[in-house]
């Protein structure tokens, strides 16, 4: 089970990008090849951030498929449930991956700060704003 390792990562990244903000949520996005299955990592999620000030966030998976391109014929194939990287058109084998290699924190949803607390990282409860996109975890 290594999503429990991947969200100590996934954690450290989040506490540094949220600066003492409240982290609502933590939005990602996970390709198929990389064997990462969603539902082990929110559930491993719950269990890397009990009793931390990343307490009673979530992660939010967009889940993206993988896909192939063909060289020969520029085909572009969903590869499928058990991965087939043969190209549906032509069904040769000389292709490129261009999607389901992805694993990347895209944003974090933080609470927002009150006009007077601004620059003090104070959370309140209203609203949500942005962490910076595309923050790769490293693992």
């Amino acid at each position: 089970m290594h999503e429990l390792s991947i969200c100590s990562s996934i954690a450290d990244i989040t506490t540094r990008r949220a600066a003492g903000r409240t982290v609502v949520v933590i939005n990602m996005r996970i390709g198929q090849l990389r064997q990462i299955v969603p539902g082990t990592l929110v559930y491993c999620w719950e269990l890397v951030s009990a009793d931390t000030p990343l307490a009673g966030s979530r992660i939010s998976v967009e889940y993206v498929p993988a896909r192939i391109s063909c060289r020969s014929c520029e085909q572009v194939t969903e590869v499928g449930e058990v991965p087939l990287f043969a190209c549906a058109g032509c069904g040769g084998i000389d292709v490129e991956v261009v999607s389901g290699e992805e694993f990347l924190i895209t944003s974090l949803e933080l609470e927002a700060l009150a006009a007077d607390d601004a620059g003090r990282g104070q959370p309140t409860d209203q609203g949500a704003a942005k962490g910076s996109p595309g923050e790769g975890t490293g693992a």
